[in-house]
């Protein structure tokens, strides 16, 4: 199920923050363009930290589909020096500028204790509403549990400690989405062909 994989990633992430190497480099460059270590930690933490916001907002009244989310975003749709993209560095820049390591890691670790309440108590008909868009609660939950196992593995690169495994049904749910976006991306034949035969392999079929 998602929530239990939701809970297991912001777990994950979660002890990551307070890997001591975060503190050491904090200011460094971190595995993705633009980012400091700070800001990609701070872009983490809020896979987390904002999830208590949203399932705390009153619901929106009508969903979209999971894979319309990613689709008709801009940050998606666009490539990294796109407006999109600069304005979530920028967020993240600014806010772990607000903020210390030990700071951060605290703030999640109160966020995570209230996830583990409010995660299981949703109804499975809860819309969560996320401004221009809403979606069902364990749709919304699958997006976090990709960008936690994404970003954690980007924030474990950074620091140069070895990632975390992400659980089974997250690695599971995270791999089943990024095969749906990237089909989306690229066409279903790309994707067979790069998963089934080597030699015809596209040079990519990244998803995000």
């Amino acid at each position: 199920m998602i929530r239990p994989a939701f809970l297991e990633s912001a777990e994950r992430a979660a002890a990551l923050l307070r890997e001591p190497a975060v503190d050491e480099r904090w200011s460094a460059p971190s595995a993705l363009p633009g980012f400091s270590v700070g800001g990609l930690a701070r872009h983490l933490a809020n896979q987390v930290t904002r999830t208590v916001t949203s399932l705390a907002a009153p619901p929106g009244t009508s969903a979209i589909p999971v894979l319309d989310h990613f689709t008709g975003a801009g940050w998606v749709n666009s490539g990294v020096d796109s407006a999109d993209n600069a304005a979530i560095l920028e967020r993240s820049e600014t806010a772990a500028a607000q903020t210390t390591p030990a700071g951060l890691a605290a703030e999640v670790d109160a966020a995570l204790a209230e996830l583990r309440t409010m995660v299981p108590a949703q109804h499975a008909e809860r819309v969560v509403d996320l401004g221009r868009w809403a979606l069902l609660v364990d749709d919304f939950l699958l997006t976090r549990v990709l960008e936690l196992v994404v970003h954690t593995d980007d924030l474990a690169v950074s620091l140069g400690v070895p990632a975390p495994e992400p659980s089974a049904a997250a690695a599971e749910a995270t791999v089943q989405l990024l095969a749906r976006l990237a089909v989306w991306r690229h066409g279903p034949l790309p994707v067979v062909r790069a998963l089934a035969r080597r030699e015809r392999a596209p040079d990519s079929i990244a998803a995000l």
